[in-house]
Parts: structure tokens; sequence; C-alpha cells
């Protein structure tokens, strides 16, 4: 039986120079703290979510500008899969903050039951790490 280091080491030459190709088009985001550039996520790690409905998600009565209705609502955060550096997560909690490893700045919090997002969709579970938190970058 080969094993997956065998199969990684006999792929031909036209089959690496594809998997070249298809990086070089697609430049990876990857996304930093603003206080350390500790690298946190990649796009790879980001969970999407169908776009909620904005205010009318929030609070049922709620007055709003009739006229500003059409207009898509923006998510101020990404939610990413759980991942290593997630201590709280690590140690068993249910809910909690997110803290970088590198500096201690809070990027955000997580919740196993899940959140809604600020575009008014619910995302089960919540691994979310502010935008206004951390970087965007490709590379």
């Amino acid at each position: 039986m080969k094993s997956l280091v065998d199969e990684l080491t006999s792929t031909s030459e036209a089959e690496s120079s594809h998997l070249v190709m298809e990086t070089d088009q697609k430049p990876q985001t990857l996304y930093r703290c603003k206080r350390c550039r500790r690298i946190v996520a990649s796009q790879g790690n980001v969970v999407r979510h169908e776009q909620g409905k904005g205010e009318s998600c929030f609070k049922w009565s709620k007055r709003s500008d009739p006229s500003k209705t059409d207009k898509k609502p923006e998510c101020s955060s990404i939610f990413v899969e759980p991942m290593k550096w997630m201590q709280t997560v690590e140690d068993g909690h249910v809910e909690e903050k997110l803290w970088c490893l590198g500096c201690k700045a809070r990027l955000g919090s997580f919740n196993w039951a899940g959140m809604q997002c600020s575009c008014g969709a619910w995302v089960n579970p919540a691994f979310q790490l502010h935008k206004s938190r951390i970087d965007e970058s490709t590379c």
C-alpha cells in the first residue's frame, strides 16, 4: 500500500505545475491581529453564512428608514472554524472571548450554541473574529 508521502512525491511534473498555477491564480487571504501582526486565520478557515435580513432580525418593532431596506447589511465579523490557538476552546469552555496568543488582545468571541452576526444571520457554532480587530492581507 502506498503512503501519502509516496503519492505526493510521485506526482508528475505536469500535475505539480498545474497545482502551482492554481495557487498563483488565487492569492490566499490571511487574517492577522492588528496589534502584533500574528496570523490568526486564513481564507480556508472562514465559515461562510447566508446573509441575514439586517436590522429587522434584531427587533421586530424597530422603526427604521424604509429607504434603507433595499441596502444589504454588511457583516462586521468573520466566522472561522475552531483552531488550535484558541486556548479557551481547548480548555473546554462553552462560550468565552478569543484572545491573541501573541499580545493578548481581544479578537472576538465564541459560543458553541451559536450567535447572531451583525447582518442578522444565526451562525452555529460561532467562532467570531471582529474585522475591526484584524487586518486582511493577500499573499
